[in-house]
Parts: C-alpha cells; structure tokens; sequence
C-alpha cells in the first residue's frame, strides 16, 4: 500500500523530471548528462523538501543509496569533463 507521503514524493520527483525535459528541450539543450544533473539536484530538492520531521519511514532510509548512487555518476560525469577540457598532456 502506498502511503500518501510516498505518492506525494513520486508525483514531486516525477514533475520535476518533466519540467526538466520540457525545459531543456525547449532551451536545445537536451543531453543525457545535463538532464541527469537537473534531475539529481531535483531529487536531492525534493528529498529534502518532503522530509518528515519526527519518524523516518523505511523506504526513506533507502533513498540513501540512491543519492549515493547518484553522486558517484555526478562525480563521473564532473572528471569526464574536466579531462575533457584540459589540453592535451596535462595528465
């Protein structure tokens, strides 16, 4: 049974997703890394935004390794492009 608290954070996270896309499509700047930043930082929003204060639901505590997950692809993301920007033999 999903919780109201949980719809609510679904229909947040999904929102935001679609205002993303919308956004960056409108803007010609749809790629795949810069709709998964937006999206990260939309999570990261909504996760903190939808947070209860007293009681932490389980599937909350799993949210974790998500943002775990997705800031390691961040991070991945962040070196691929620095080394793209620097000149040739720097490293």
């Amino acid at each position: 049974m999903v919780t109201t608290r949980r719809e609510r954070f679904i229909r947040a996270q999904v929102a935001w997703m679609t205002a993303a896309l919308l956004v960056l499509a409108l803007l010609d700047a749809l790629t795949l890394e810069l709709f998964f930043v937006v999206c990260l930082i939309g999570f990261l929003v909504v996760v903190e935004l939808t947070a209860p204060f007293s009681v932490t639901p389980t599937w909350r505590a799993r949210l974790k390794w998500i943002i775990g997950l997705g800031l390691a692809v961040f991070g991945y993301i962040v070196v691929r492009r620095i080394l793209e920007i620097l000149p040739e033999g720097v490293l």
